[in-house]
């Protein structure tokens, strides 16, 4: 089934970054736009990507001029050659120009999350191995940029501090060990207890205490290879740290059922998206 944007939350970026940029009014617009001049124009990819943010972009038009008319021309998630109409949009000239901005700031962001996602899946085909993204987002666009993820073909890991558990090496540090720290979670009722381990010897312990899932951090392919030894089965892992496009593949390979990776949400690079008059 196909993911859709969380649109409530959307509509609360949407209004912030609004009132960044248009503040008491967009100046130029109002000066040389008249007022019952029409736009009609058409949003294209300038470059192959994966589309992420649409019905994002549909909306950031709506709310500055509800009339306009936005028609999508491909569905997130697709990808698409350079020189693709992503969408048609027709009203106001004057509102429409406003909101230009918003709009496409958010669809080149989200797309290219979901562009540089798609690349990281595509290196672990055939692997069984499964991409996670991470909480490492820009503050305030979480759930747009794991929505994006969603779009690239990663799967969601938790989406804070709130839905899922998560024992790093400071919580460790602090309560005095990991297979303290997942027995107290394990008897809270907590269900999918991941914890953080830096050695083979953590792992054993986490695995011992009951964790669901043993987040192997920043482990060569060698030691990963030795860690799934460990767990033999009893429990999930994910590799993390160390992850790039060069090294995911051999990460992939050691067996492991997940690779998170923070840099698809903390430095995509966004993609180019033309709006043009037509």
């Amino acid at each position: 089934m196909r993911p859709e944007p969380d649109i409530e939350d959307a509509r609360r970026v949407i209004s912030a970054a609004l009132a960044e940029d248009v503040g008491p009014g967009d100046i130029t617009s109002a000066t040389v736009i008249p007022a019952s001049l029409k736009f009609k124009g058409v949003m294209q990819a300038r470059h192959a990507m994966v589309v992420s943010g649409l019905p994002v972009a549909a909306l950031a038009f709506a709310m500055v001029v509800p009339e306009a008319r936005f028609a999508a021309k491909v569905a997130d998630g697709q990808h698409v050659a350079a020189g693709t109409v992503l969408a048609e949009i027709e009203g106001p000239a004057r509102g429409l120009l406003t909101a230009e901005r918003t709009a496409l700031n958010l669809l080149q962001l989200m797309s290219g999350i979901a562009t540089l996602t798609a690349q990281y899946v595509d290196k672990l085909q055939g692997t069984g191995c499964t991409l996670l993204d991470t909480r490492k987002t820009i503050p305030g666009l979480r759930r747009l940029s794991k929505y994006a993820t969603l779009c690239g073909g990663a799967k969601n890991h938790r989406m804070g501090l709130y839905d899922g558990v998560l024992i790093k090496d400071n919580h460790i540090a602090v309560c005095g060990g990991v297979g303290q720290a997942v027995k107290a979670a394990k008897a809270a009722g907590l269900p999918n207890v991941e914890a953080e381990c830096d050695t083979l010897d953590q792992v054993a312990e986490a695995v011992e205490a009951g964790a669901d899932i043993v987040l192997l951090d920043n482990m060569d392919p060698a030691m990963l290879r030795r860690a799934v030894a460990v767990v033999a089965g009893r429990c999930r892992t994910e590799a993390s740290g160390g992850v790039n496009l060069d090294t995911i593949r051999a990460i992939a390979e050691t067996g492991v059922d997940f690779v998170s990776v923070g840099r698809i949400t903390q430095s995509a690079p966004a993609v180019d998206i033309g709006l043009d008059w037509s």
